[in-house]
């Protein structure tokens, strides 16, 4: 019992003696919190006033003293000094000679649009004469380039670093060779590190020291980028003789047996980038074509208009973004479900007033339908006769970058993803809902759907008015690649009835291959043979296919369909 009411003593004067400590504590912790608040506020304020004071020096004549000012500004932080920079190596800075205020102007009707360095806000508007130049010379544009390789090398974000590197690959300048050097030894990541080593193997190529230029030679011939590429070629060059026009034949020797190395590995990214390509434009045939499988497959009725759903689903984007202009960025989520109606709804229409009458007569349908198409353009060019501008998201914008020799736009990307995602929803609707499951009973046995309860003539409707549906889906994502004008559906047409025939009617497996299958080929023939040629070759192909496979590559089965 001793024990334990000793140990409960114990305890009790632990927990006090803790808690005294942490009340000591806490106040010393706040304390050293809003120091380092307060220390942090001074340090930003002591920079924001040091730049001020640094820019306000640009003003002084004298070149050299300039160029201290620019040393000065590049050992503070402060993110307004590196656009200073690069606008003065423009020659684009300018000071207002009334107040010597540091400033970037704009032409305007009345004079000049002046804009405050320091501050960022705009100033009241003055005559032309009223500013003046920064002016700078050789020396000082030697300068301002070495401080802002530095300012961007040294920069946290790594997107800024390594697009400085790449700048500096372009632009080689033997001036910044240390400061290279010097980023190369402390980079951590391994794309920057590569690019810097290859900008400073392209300043070492062109000196006097033997084992430099054989060490650049060693860099470069790891490295797929353009630049370095043509350096290998260079040094690698024979002449009439047979012998290396490069005086140092250890250099020579080596880039040559280099060059294989690197010509071998440009092949594989050439070949990888044509298949990606190639991908794509299957993803584009994909959208425009799954559409009219469906509707193929189930009515028979070859939609000389399906084009046109293609169109009025881009011309729907563009309406979207005329709509909400500050929405750019989901516009196309907008954009989806409103082609989908807009273009479904006009082949439901078509189908109601038009189509239903022709049924069992397949020539008249395709002139019937040819003639819709005619009159859909003909409606769009009283609303724009021309093409109009659809804008991309900044999402959807610019590339992937794999390495130096191949790179994937963006967009492209997404449209492969989108175009698998809509061939998955489309097949999980045919295949797990009620309606799919009617579609599907119609595409096979259309008498015995009929005798089974099946509305045979609402099936029809619903399917031509998803397949056109799905055609302005496609509408959407087209408008992200190409011009969005009157003619948009007619370039994708033909096409798309060959990816359909190709793959087999109305079966999604089939249009999915087809599509994938003809993207490729496609690009390969290009530049062998040309476009024409190519779509030539591939039509040729596939009207000897079909002498083989009538019914395509996935036939359906059912009584409607081998009738």
């Amino acid at each position: 019992m001793k024990y334990t009411k000793s140990t409960a003593i114990l305890l009790l004067v632990s927990i006090l003696v803790m808690a005294t400590h942490s009340f000591a504590q806490a106040p010393v912790a706040e304390a050293q919190e809003e120091s380092v608040t307060a220390e942090e506020t001074v340090g930003s304020e002591a920079t924001a006033l040091q730049f001020e004071t640094l820019v306000s020096q640009l003003t002084q004549r004298s070149f050299s003293k300039k160029a201290k000012v620019i040393e000065q500004l590049t050992q503070i932080k402060d993110p307004r000094i590196l656009p200073t920079l690069k606008v003065m190596l423009d020659g684009d800075l300018y000071y207002q000679k009334a107040d010597d205020q540091i400033v970037t102007v704009q032409n305007a009707a009345d004079g000049v649009q002046p804009t405050s360095v320091i501050t960022g806000q705009l100033l009241a508007l003055v005559g032309k004469r009223d500013v003046k130049k920064v002016t700078i010379n050789n020396t000082l544009r030697r300068e301002l380039r070495k401080a802002i390789a530095v300012l961007e090398l040294s920069d946290v974000d790594s997107d800024v670093r390594r697009e400085s590197a790449r700048n500096l690959i372009k632009s080689p300048d033997a001036d910044l060779r240390d400061t290279i050097a010097q980023s190369a030894a402390s980079e951590t990541d391994n794309t920057v590190k590569h690019l810097l080593e290859v900008a400073l193997a392209l300043i070492d190529i062109d000196s006097a020291d033997p084992s430099l230029r054989l060490g650049a030679t060693r860099k470069l011939g790891g490295a797929v980028e353009p630049e370095a590429v043509a350096v290998l070629k260079r040094l690698a060059q024979r002449n009439e003789q047979g012998q290396f026009v490069e005086p140092d034949n250890a250099v020579a020797k080596l880039a040559e047996e280099r060059l294989k190395s690197v010509e071998t590995k440009l092949s594989f990214f050439k070949f990888s980038e044509n298949l990606l390509f190639g991908l794509s434009l299957g993803s584009v045939l994909l959208l425009a074509a799954i559409g009219l499988a469906i509707t193929f497959g189930v009515m028979g009725v070859i939609n000389m208009a399906h084009g046109e759903m293609i169109m009025l689903g881009a011309y729907t984007t563009f309406a979207i973004q005329q709509l909400f202009p500050s929405l750019i960025d989901i516009s196309l989520f907008l954009a989806i479900p409103a082609a989908f109606l807009v273009s479904g709804s006009a082949g439901v229409l078509i189908e109601r007033l038009v189509i239903r009458h022709l049924y069992g007569r397949p020539l008249d349908t395709l002139l019937a339908t040819f003639g819709i198409s005619l009159i859909l353009q003909q409606a769009v060019r009283t609303y724009r006769a021309n093409n109009v501008p659809v804008v991309t998201p900044d999402w959807m914008s610019g590339s992937w970058l794999i390495n130096g020799a191949m790179s994937v736009t963006l967009n492209r990307v997404y449209i492969l993803l989108f175009a698998l995602f809509v061939l998955f929803m489309l097949a999980l609707l045919l295949r797990k809902t009620l309606v799919g499951l009617q579609m599907r009973a119609v595409t096979q046995n259309r008498a015995m759907a009929t005798s089974m309860g099946i509305r045979s003539n609402w099936v029809d409707a619903l399917t031509f008015g998803l397949g056109s549906g799905i055609a302005g889906i496609a509408g959407v994502a087209l408008s992200q690649i190409t011009n969005v004008g009157p003619n948009l559906g007619q370039s994708y047409i033909i096409d798309s009835f060959m990816v359909v025939v190709f793959g087999g009617v109305g079966n999604l497996l089939g249009t999915f291959v087809g599509a994938m299958s003809l993207g490729v080929v496609n690009k390969f023939l290009e530049p062998v043979t040309g476009a024409v040629i190519g779509k030539i070759i591939v039509l040729i192909f596939i009207i000897l296919f079909i002498q083989w496979r009538p019914r395509g590559l996935f036939a359906l089965k059912g009584r409607f369909v081998e009738d």
